[in-house]
């Protein structure tokens, strides 16, 4: 049973859908058969997923509102509606994993949040999925190192996920190849469909394997491949926000650090400057909490630069490099 209990909360099973009042064995049947299988699940649905499942319009918005209000008054999640001073204290607490480079950790204010969706942009080979196969490998570490101590799920949509080179990481860093390779959940999606499928039920996945980061690699892959032409783009960019906002969810209320790669694409009509710009449009940009977009500097490093954020300075940025070891910072006087 997983359940939390505050002094002034009461206790409650996050596994027992029928503590929501409302559900009865009917009705936590086909739940589950949508993949809804804790009342984390249920509040993270939305009313239309429901609807979609035979319940009323009515009784979707009543069993949302519920789940996420018996999550309040149990703990599990914050009051809706508090001052900023207390919001603040809250951001204090926020957990953060190391990805490996402490110039890197510095720029985004110690390491890639929880509850958050951090996107990785840029060209092929510039150190998207290196920065992704660390952070599964940093995010098993202790606290005081800088790690999550949990496990990783990798959810692969452009065949680039490598276990050998999750086990060199392991082993460049002093730890348990074989360990850290068990503690590394990984799935393999086959079209767009299928990812949001996989997003769909990653709340079970999460609690079963304990896992405190999530990554996709890539979020855009199988969408570009599959709408063709201007006249798919407005179903395209439905269903990619659907399926971010269903991570933004899930990062919240599984209290989960997401980390999503994005592609980038040419942009004809600039001149000067960079011509490359984030794939996805404005629904991912609106979506993803940061964005850093990297590029291959001198010298075979990368630089990595913030392009959006809440409160990061858009200037922030900061040099790093690839080795055996993962992500590293580099040597003083190579920058």
């Amino acid at each position: 049973m997983v359940s939390k209990k505050t002094a002034d909360s009461k206790e409650v099973d996050v596994f027992d859908l029928q503590a929501v009042e409302g559900v009865g064995k009917a009705t936590e049947e086909k739940l589950n058969a949508a993949g809804i299988t804790s009342v984390l699940d249920l509040a993270a649905a939305t009313p239309r997923e429901l609807v979609e499942i035979g319940l009323s319009a009515e009784k979707a918005e009543e069993l949302c509102l519920k789940a996420r209000l018996l999550l309040i008054e149990s703990g599990f999640l914050d009051k809706e509606f508090v001052p900023a001073t207390e919001v603040l204290e809250r951001r204090k607490s926020m957990q953060r994993v190391t990805t490996g480079s402490s110039a890197l950790d510095s720029m985004l204010g110690g390491g890639v949040e929880t509850q958050a969706i951090t996107e990785l942009i840029g060209e092929y080979g510039c150190g998207k999925t290196q920065i992704c196969h660390t952070l599964c490998v940093t995010t098993q570490l202790p606290r005081q190192q800088g790690g999550l101590e949990g496990t990783a799920i990798y959810i692969d949509t452009e065949a680039t996920f490598r276990p050998e080179r999750i086990s060199q990481i392991a082993e460049g860093r002093g730890l348990d190849p074989q360990k850290v390779l068990e503690n590394v959940i990984f799935a393999s999606v086959y079209n767009s469909s299928h990812l949001q499928l996989t997003v769909k039920e990653l709340g079970r996945y999460i609690e079963k394997y304990k896992a405190r980061l999530v990554v996709v690699d890539s979020i855009i892959s199988h969408f570009r491949a599959e709408y063709v032409g201007r006249g798919t783009l407005a179903e395209r960019q439905q269903r990619l926000n659907d399926l971010l906002h269903r991570l933004l969810r899930t990062a919240q209320m599984h209290n989960v650090a997401v980390v999503v790669t994005n592609q980038v694409q040419a942009n004809p009509d600039q001149f000067f400057g960079d011509p490359n710009k984030p794939s996805g449009g404005h629904v991912l940009a609106h979506s993803s909490t940061y964005r850093i977009f990297i590029r291959r500097a001198a010298n075979n490093t990368r630089l990595a630069r913030i392009i959006d954020s809440p409160y990061h300075p858009p200037t922030a940025e900061a040099y790093f490099k690839i080795t055996e070891k993962g992500v590293e910072d580099l040597q003083e006087g190579k920058q």
